[in-house]
């Protein structure tokens, strides 16, 4: 697989990022003035929601990233319908130390703009009134926290699903139980094709530590206490996977090497390495806006090609690369405070309004995965006067 930092169809992530293009006066400004105080929009689905972190290790696979010398660790986080959240605290976006970490990555000081909270509450019980829940993968694009598709994740919780997001270490900042930071991994010839086969590697691996769960194990490295009623929740026989830019490439790559997940939707995402050529037999998605086009990128062209499954591709008219995750929103709530212009605010997250944007990315994914995981809805047969900014290629 070509480096995940160099490859064309790869490369175009720095969007991805928050605020990562700013002029330097922009993130000047944001030193001199009140905190603005970030904000997702609610869910809007049924069910309130529970989550909870793991910390999971794999002993038989020494990280190269690391130097070779220790296993290879990451972070994942469940989101799923809770029975109830009384008592339970809402979960950050992020981190304490890891927001910390992300920001200066950005140029921002830790007061510049004051991260959100989701909707999610940690620790609640799971609400086993629904039966077992399908589940849903999500791998993030380069650079980025597992938290940048909040939106999408709580969606999907909402209203049945079982999310888990994928902190790959080493690309995108991760905090661990005690408060350890571990920053994404310099640039480099050799980072990008390891980077590319950890992020496959780790994705079959939270599916074997899931099973483990739902066996009712604890597969948490410190052994926290879990969420009661996650054992048995989980349907491993209904599993779906999406990502964003890089995260889009590791679903295809993951489901080349991994029958177990049986759908999968890329946000804006290339492909690479043998499932190019290879193709895939299951359903398959793409959420286009400005980079994943096959126009574009030879290898997604091919890779289009030699899709044997269902397989259905839209654009979203105005959309950026960053519009297809929470960066829609909270670009569009600090612009104001970082003085930055209609067309600074477009270079990032395109024309289509925000609210629109949200509408789309939330309802494309839950239709996907309802139609092949859960086997109804219609909003994929066709083009939807619903949403009239989002056109189908064939």
């Amino acid at each position: 697989m070509p480096s995940s930092r160099t490859a064309a169809g790869i490369a175009a992530t720095a969007l991805a990022t928050l605020l990562v293009t700013l002029p330097p006066a922009a993130a000047r400004a944001a030193e001199t003035r009140p905190p603005v105080q970030l904000t997702l929009p609610a869910p809007t689905g049924p069910h309130p929601l529970g989550t909870v972190s793991l910390h999971l290790v794999d002993r038989s696979r020494p990280d190269p990233l690391a130097g070779g010398h220790t296993p290879r660790e990451l972070m994942v986080t469940l989101t799923y319908p809770a029975r109830t959240t009384a008592g339970h605290p809402v979960a950050p976006w992020i981190e304490p130390k890891a927001g910390r970490e992300y920001l200066r990555e950005q140029g921002l000081s830790a007061g510049a703009v004051l991260l959100p909270l989701t909707h999610g509450h940690e620790g609640a019980p799971a609400d086993r009134r629904l039966g077992r829940l399908p589940v849903v993968l999500y791998s993030p694009g380069n650079d980025t926290p597992r938290s940048i598709n909040t939106m999408v994740v709580e969606e999907l919780a909402s209203r049945g699903y079982v999310v888990g997001t994928l902190g790959h270490t080493f690309d995108g900042v991760v905090q661990f139980p005690g408060g350890r930071v571990v920053a994404s991994a310099p640039d480099g010839p050799a980072t990008g094709p390891l980077i590319a086969e950890q992020r496959i590697a780790d994705t079959r691996f939270v599916l074997d530590r899931l099973t483990e769960l739902n066996r009712g194990g604890n597969p948490d490295a410190e052994r926290r206490r879990l969420p009661a009623g996650l054992r048995g929740l989980l349907d491993l026989g209904r599993v779906g996977m999406f990502g964003h830019s890089a995260g889009g490439a590791t679903v295809a790559s993951a489901m080349f090497e991994d029958p177990r997940i049986k759908a999968g939707l890329s946000l804006d995402g290339p492909v690479a390495g043998p499932v190019v050529t290879a193709g895939l037999d299951r359903p398959y998605m793409l959420m286009e806006a400005t980079k994943a086009r096959p126009e574009n990128l030879p290898d997604l062209a091919t890779f289009w090609s030699r899709l044997r499954g269902w397989k259905l591709a839209v654009r979203a008219e105005g959309a950026e690369h960053a519009s297809y995750t929470d960066l829609e929103v909270i670009i569009a709530q600090a612009a104001p405070a970082l003085d930055l212009s209609a067309a600074q605010v477009a270079e990032q997250i395109g024309t289509l309004a925000p609210a629109r944007a949200v509408a789309i990315q939330r309802a494309y994914p839950l239709a996907f995965f309802d139609r092949h995981l859960r086997r109804k809805g219609h909003l994929l047969d066709r083009p939807s006067r619903r949403f009239p900014e989002v056109t189908f290629r064939p």
